[in-house]
């Protein structure tokens, strides 16, 4: 089981007996979030259980299409199924303690006789197709799969939640080292930061180092930086920004919005 701790908040995060649940079986749940918010961002209705392709998850999460890939896909499926997470929140003096799964179920629609899946369904837990519903998923550069390294993974999400298209974003080390759970000493992170550092391999973002300040930049401006400039006039910048949806550009969002307008006429 691990336990994370932050003030008066726990998260407990406790494995069944197929194992905990690991960073490469989070493909998963990327894939099928960023599958959602694309149909929920073009106007499509979404739905908690989904069936997708097994093949097209190999293809888009950077994965090799052998059978060994397939039987790695039934296995992550039922760590996310039993993995159990409990937290903890307290307000106003009143402590609430919750315990969800990650998926509810899964199930292979067809299979053949070499062990390839041609369609797998999954149901979404409440909590996971909730943080869909309120967009509360961030999207990702798909660099992310061609990680290996589950701390690399984790710099690279970290960097997304807290640097996103701000033009920095600083954490003492000892404080990133609580962030990625582990429980190296502090030198060893220090060595494997530095070494990212070099190799300059993370999507979108750079690390960079000064003492024990860790500090994120992204390797290019957002292109939304440069998209109001090619707007169309009778679409004001205010309004693109009101109705923006995650993932969307500018651009994106006005060819959208126009569509709306033209719709209405």
């Amino acid at each position: 089981m691990l336990v994370y701790k932050n003030n008066d908040s726990t998260i407990k995060i406790k494995p069944s007996y197929t194992g905990l649940a690991t960073i490469h079986d989070k493909d998963i749940l990327l894939y099928l979030a960023s599958s959602l918010m694309n149909a929920k961002n073009n106007g499509e209705k979404i739905h908690q259980v989904v069936r997708f392709v097994a093949y097209d998850y190999m293809i888009s999460t950077n994965k090799k299409t052998s059978g060994v890939q397939y039987q790695q896909l039934k296995d992550g499926l039922r760590r996310l199924k039993g993995t159990v997470i409990e937290t903890n929140i307290k307000t106003n003096g009143t402590e609430i303690t919750r315990e969800f799964s990650l998926i509810d179920e899964w199930g292979v629609i067809k299979e053949d006789n070499k062990g390839k899946m041609a369609a797998v369904e999954v149901k979404l837990s409440d909590w996971f197709f909730s943080s869909i519903m309120g967009n509360a998923v961030l999207s990702i550069d798909k660099g992310y799969f061609e990680l290996r390294k589950p701390t690399e993974r984790r710099l690279y999400e970290l960097a997304r939640k807290h640097c996103g298209n701000q033009v920095v974003w600083k954490i003492k080390l000892e404080n990133l080292k609580g962030k990625l759970g582990i429980t190296s000493p502090t030198r060893t992170l220090r060595f494997n930061i530095k070494k990212i550092i070099e190799t300059n391999h993370l999507p979108e973002y750079n690390i960079s180092m000064e003492g024990d300040v860790v500090m994120f930049t992204r390797k290019s401006p957002p292109k939304e930086t440069t998209e109001p400039y090619k707007l169309p006039k009778h679409v004001a910048k205010k309004e693109i920004e009101k109705q923006a949806r995650p993932g969307e550009s500018y651009k994106q969002t006005a060819a959208r919005i126009k569509g709306l307008k033209d719709a209405l006429k």
